[in-house]
């Protein structure tokens, strides 16, 4: 590399090149000179950064606690202050390169779990019974906005994100407050702002269809509609945005799966469950099989089956929790911090190296037996969308 030409390159193509880095490298890359550390907030650059940045197909993991607590936050404050914000990390997961990096979500205020990510932005939702608030957040330059809080009372509900450069979808559904001591899944509500003008603050509602059971409390999105799991017995339910309206889907092999979950990976919608029946004539595996667009499911992957004994035996029949972006799909054991890496292109299988962080965040246990769930969740440097939402709820 000749010095003489690398450093006549004129400033725009420079700002191509920078547009390009993956985020840890452009982070590193801006203590090189004052004018790059400004590139984070120089608008142009920005503009050009939204227009040809790479996708990045990368997993947050967060360590999951109880219902009232589901991340692990270390050194909280007890001094009788009133300062509502405690120290709290997230871990990004690069799959490309196996690399871990540590990320802070210090400004998100305590009484908040993780429950969806789109767009760059990781939604946290109050864990207090009652109106549901909400915050969008983005944790590479921590901007971060509260959305208006939905119009019911719940408790756990299932949030469904999605979000573009121009607009925001929200959908919260099940665990409607029907009394101080009972839930029961009745309805949904929406919240729509996208750039053109139109929105609708938590306005649409629909019903949702009878004797529901919305266990996973996290919903899929892909193609206009929202996917979640529905349980006892085992189907998926699926809420088209446009149409706002429920309807269901029967799930494969339904009586004979175990721990299933929903994924979405280019575009599909892919389940992922053990399959386990004694009576059965196939071994015990666990599988993935693709929505069609005529509305049928087909087996695409199997687990190795040498691979999948390896697999149960850590598992011990905890369950599992799968998590899908762009081509990868990881699939996380509850109760502990391993995981399945799955590469769709490639068919090829790996275990999920150790986070070298977990024994580092000052957390009870100093990290040992910690149970990580995790989010897909593309890291980017902008999210113009909040400052649409400032506009709209400001």
């Amino acid at each position: 590399m000749d010095v003489r030409i690398w450093s006549k390159l004129p400033e725009r193509l420079l700002d191509r090149v920078i547009a390009f880095l993956p985020p840890p490298a452009f982070f590193r890359a801006r203590s090189v000179c004052k004018r790059w550390y400004g590139l984070l907030y120089c608008s142009s650059f920005l503009e050009l950064y939204m227009q040809i940045s790479p996708s990045h197909h990368w997993f947050l993991f967060l360590k999951h606690r109880t219902l009232k607590s589901y991340i692990c936050r270390a050194n909280t404050s007890s001094g009788g202050n009133g300062d509502n914000q405690t120290n709290c990390e997230g871990y990004l997961f690069d799959p490309c390169d196996a690399a871990w990096y540590r990320l802070s979500f210090n400004l998100v205020p305590s009484g908040f779990y993780p429950a969806s990510s789109s767009g760059g932005l990781v939604c946290w939702v109050s864990d207090e019974a009652g109106a549901k608030n909400l915050i969008l957040f983005n944790p590479l330059v921590d901007s971060l906005i509260q959305l208006p809080p939905t119009l019911r009372p719940r408790l756990f509900p299932s949030i469904g994100l999605t979000v573009s450069p121009t607009s925001v979808d929200v959908t919260v559904a099940g665990d409607d407050l029907i009394s101080p001591y009972a839930v029961k899944n009745l309805s949904t509500e929406s919240f729509h702002i996208d750039a053109g003008g139109f929105y609708s603050i938590w306005g649409t509602t629909s019903s949702l269809p009878r004797l529901c059971s919305l266990e996973s409390g996290r919903m899929v999105h892909v193609d206009g509609k929202f996917y979640c799991m529905n349980y006892s017995p085992f189907s998926v339910l699926a809420y088209d945005m446009a149409a706002n309206k429920w309807f269901k889907i029967q799930a494969p092999m339904r009586r004979f799966l175990r721990s299933p979950g929903l994924v979405e990976s280019r575009g599909k919608l892919i389940l992922v469950a053990a399959v386990e029946k004694s009576k059965l004539n196939v071994p015990k595996s666990l599988r993935l099989w693709g929505l069609q667009d005529c509305g049928t499911w087909v087996e695409i992957e199997r687990m190795p089956l040498q691979l999948y004994m390896q697999f149960a035996e850590v598992e011990g029949g905890n369950g599992f929790d799968p998590v899908g972006h762009g081509e990868f799909i990881v699939i996380m054991i509850r109760g502990s911090d391993k995981g399945l890496l799955f590469d769709i292109c490639r068919k090829r299988w790996r275990w999920i190296p150790a986070c070298p962080y977990l024994g580092s965040s000052g957390c009870a246990n100093n990290g040992e037996g910690a149970e990580l769930r995790g989010l897909a969740y593309e890291p980017r440097l902008a999210t113009p969308v909040i400052s649409l939402l400032s506009c709209f709820t400001g």
